[in-house]
């Protein structure tokens, strides 16, 4: 039996792989990351990676996972080295990643993550725990103080499961003890993440103690950031044909793009890694880099998502090949999109536009358009909607972005263009298909959905954005997502 990647076996990779060019065992805690999926591994945890292979060994991660143990359970017998496999059309290159230096299961071992939390060492707690972590209503940003994890920890401070329960819980904690705060990093895909974040985690603190959200607003950091990455769920095609070329067993390897963008505000409480040098940029602001991303790269993804797979194409790449889609895609992004966003000067969005659509035809990725279209009533406010509204208020037309809200609806129908069922993965799943229940017409559909509070109260009173959603989900109804989109061609 091939033998395990680990600290024991680096010294046996080919020559081909990448390895870390530090002593790891010099590594300390720097950082604590919440949400150690797949994307963090992809990309924060690669940029750290180069920072320690230049010789900075004080930013190792500690890596948290609020719920499942399943990665920890992949890395820890790995001693939290990954394989991570940079794929195009041009081929593979492989890089074995050591920033991960310790893996905890906050339900299994909470005392472990709240040290961590409070160990003087950390300097940045970063997150990347998807939209649905942040227990915020999309619709307006604020704390949804009505969330089962929210009103848990408000109940019980000291043993807090959501996020912003531990942020809040250590802040208080390091501000006992003395200790200087930690900036919060936040890496999900939220508009000014950083500060909505901050929003969220100050409310939770003012209700339990105002003293405590007064020092959160002086002391603590919370930078607005930009992340970019194609990072596919692993498949079992990949831990074996990862593992052959290691020559070792990789347990949960990491397949992306070659390419990968992090835009961050420089501003931070307690110091930072030189991650400029690994190719982060800094600015003062990233909020226009932010919508560029939400509007250009997510919205059309999750509009690619939803159509590509009631049109029955499993994968991105095969979506794009299919009648319509490439064009649709442009003209969301570049007659639809662009314009509602702010000028960045010397930045091309158009190239930037086409640069996207290259990189959903990447042919050796193959993300699945289901992985994409889960959650989406996390991510439609921010990724389609607030275009929508933005070209409402400019009086100008959103047939592309409508079609994507209406792709959506046909999608947590719940049954296929065939009859069968569709995993509809979203935090409001049961009530969506409780209010669904035994309604077929579009009408009817799109009447119901617009009630969620997701929508607002100023979409769901706007006759044309009805109107256009409406007709939209009868035609996909009607004629199916191949047909609608193929007269985009």
């Amino acid at each position: 039996m091939t033998a395990r990647l680990d600290n024991r076996t680096l010294h046996t990779l080919p020559g081909t792989v990448a390895r870390p060019a530090y002593d790891r065992a010099a590594v300390t805690p720097g950082i604590v990351h919440l949400g150690v999926g797949a994307f963090h591994r992809a990309h924060q945890a690669a940029y750290v990676e180069a920072v320690l292979n230049g010789g900075d060994t004080g930013w190792g991660i500690v890596g948290v996972s609020l719920r499942s143990p399943d990665t920890r359970d992949a890395l820890a017998p790995q001693d939290g080295l990954y394989a991570l496999s940079v794929r195009d059309a041009g081929g593979e290159t492989l890089q074995v990643v050591g920033a991960i230096t310790r893996l905890l299961v906050a339900p299994e071992e909470p005392a472990a993550v709240q040290d961590a939390l409070a160990d003087p060492r950390t300097r940045i707690v970063s997150l990347t725990i998807t939209e649905k972590g942040y227990c915020h209503r999309p619709a307006s940003g604020e704390l949804d103080e009505e969330n089962a994890d929210i009103l848990h920890d408000l109940a019980h401070p000291d043993s807090p499961r959501s996020a912003i329960g531990y942020l809040v819980h250590a802040i208080r904690r390091r501000r006992q003890a003395g200790l200087a705060p930690f900036t919060v990093l936040s890496c999900d895909n939220l508009p000014n993440n950083g500060a909505t974040l901050a929003r969220v985690v100050r409310r939770f603190a003012e209700l339990q103690d105002a003293e405590l959200a007064r020092y959160i607003d002086g002391a603590v950091a919370f930078p607005s950031t930009m992340v970019d990455r194609i990072v596919p769920a692993t498949t079992d095609g990949d831990r074996a044909a990862v593992s052959e070329r290691l020559g070792l067993q990789d347990a949960w390897p990491i397949a992306t793009e070659p390419f990968t963008q992090w835009v961050v505000e420089d501003r931070f409480a307690n110091g930072r890694p030189a991650l400029e040098t690994a190719g982060v940029t800094f600015v003062e602001d990233v909020e226009p880099f932010e919508l560029m991303k939400l509007r250009l790269l997510n919205g059309s993804h999750s509009t690619l998502a939803y159509l590509g797979y009631l049109a029955g194409h499993q994968t991105v790449d095969a979506a794009m090949a299919a009648p319509g889609f490439e064009p649709l895609l442009k003209g969301l992004m570049e007659e639809e999109a662009a314009p509602t966003l702010p000028a960045l000067p010397g930045f091309d969005l158009t190239a930037y536009a086409g640069e996207l659509r290259q990189r959903f035809r990447n042919p050796a990725l193959k993300h699945r358009t289901w992985q994409i279209a889960m959650d989406g009533t996390q991510k439609i406010p921010q990724r389609l909607l607030n275009t929508i509204r933005a070209r409402i208020a400019a009086g100008a037309a959103y047939d592309r972005l409508a079609l994507g809200v209406a792709a959506w609806m046909r999608y947590v129908m719940g049954r296929d263009e065939a009859g069968q069922p569709i995993d509809v993965r979203d935090p409001l799943a049961e009530e969506i298909a409780r209010r669904l229940d035994g309604l077929a017409s579009a009408d009817e559909v799109a009447q119901v959905l617009l009630g969620l509070g997701i929508f607002g109260e100023d979409l769901p009173a706007d006759p044309n954005f009805v109107q256009t959603v409406t007709a939209h989900l009868a035609r996909l109804l009607d004629t199916g997502a191949g047909a609608v989109v193929a007269r985009y061609a």
